[in-house]
């Protein structure tokens, strides 16, 4: 009895072990189990992924190299006047800039989502400083020819001026034909000493001869007139006071800033000068404001700022 007591026992413990193997095969079943849910942890990395690709892609602008290194940089560097009052200014006091080329190099760098910084230039300084690459972009009453298209791109016209002469009262000079013989001031590297001499042959006030537009250069120009150059506008309205020239040639709405009750201009306006941005040739930038001045001028925003700089 014993025995047989024995071997149910043995049989018992062995139905037993074979009870917990089959528990354990279950449970690793079981355990197993969550692994099937992966691919809906897939998808929800698949909805990630799209979104995070579809949001950068609907928001983001691509620009040219230049332009990005601009908005990169965080800054776009500006070539303006200083001293030309309704379109380039700079308060003596508090150094703040006003005019119309301020407020549209304000506008194009809030386009570009940057910050803007002015370099003052002048007729002399501007191409200079935008070859090297210390400016961005020129908004300085920067006419634009024919000639300086071939180094430089050039928006279409923002303004239109015209070229003109200021003298004193007191020196009899009332027309072309009264500057025979004078002597004018003009500023280094503008185009106003060729503008007269032009407009003097198309009245018939001299011959020309000798005159080519294309070599011209006021330094060794004598036929009928004769040019002293300056750098910069301010000392040429000096020299005109100190009798050194005789009359200051540039365009009317610069002269403005120098007239006064002593001065006058003479009868003729000549030569129309239309003021363009300029900027490097064949750059991005080139484009963006290209795009961005006829925009402006289609939606009236520049009519606005030349009215609101008492230009019009």
């Amino acid at each position: 009895m014993k025995k047989w007591n024995k071997w149910l026992a043995l049989g018992t413990a062995a139905v037993m072990s074979m009870t917990m193997l089959a528990g354990c095969g279950s449970s690793s079943t079981e355990t197993t189990a969550p692994v099937e849910a992966t691919p809906a942890s897939t998808e929800t990395a698949e909805g990630t992924t799209s979104s995070a690709a579809e949001t950068p892609a609907a928001e983001t602008t691509e620009y040219p190299a230049d332009v990005q290194a601009i908005i990169d940089r965080g800054v776009l560097n500006v070539g303006v006047k200083n001293a030309v009052i309704g379109f380039g200014y700079q308060d003596t006091l508090t150094g703040e800039y006003s005019g119309l080329e301020i407020s549209l190099a304000e506008k194009l760098a809030e386009y570009l989502g940057v910050d803007v910084e002015f370099t003052a230039v002048t007729a002399a300084t501007r191409t200079e400083l935008l070859d090297s690459g210390d400016i961005d972009c020129v908004l300085a009453t920067f006419t634009i020819t024919d000639e300086r298209k071939k180094s430089w791109d050039f928006t279409t016209p923002y303004f239109t001026d015209h070229v003109s002469v200021l003298v004193e009262n007191s020196s009899g000079i009332k027309t072309l034909s009264d500057l025979t013989d004078k002597k004018v001031g003009v500023s280094s590297g503008s185009t106003s000493a060729k503008s007269l001499v032009q407009a003097m042959i198309d009245n018939g006030v001299i011959t020309g001869d000798g005159f080519d537009a294309d070599t011209f250069d006021p330094a060794t120009w004598t036929e009928g007139v004769s040019f002293a150059q300056y750098e910069d506008y301010p000392t040429i309205s000096t020299a005109l006071s100190a009798g050194e020239v005789d009359a200051f040639c540039v365009d009317k709405s610069i002269l403005a800033i120098y007239n006064t009750d002593s001065r006058s201009y003479i009868e003729e306006e000549f030569a129309p000068q239309e003021y363009g941005i300029a900027t490097t040739k064949g750059s991005g930038l080139s484009t963006v404001c290209e795009d961005l001045i006829q925009q402006w001028l289609s939606d009236g925003t520049i009519d606005g700022l030349i009215a609101e700089n008492g230009l019009d």
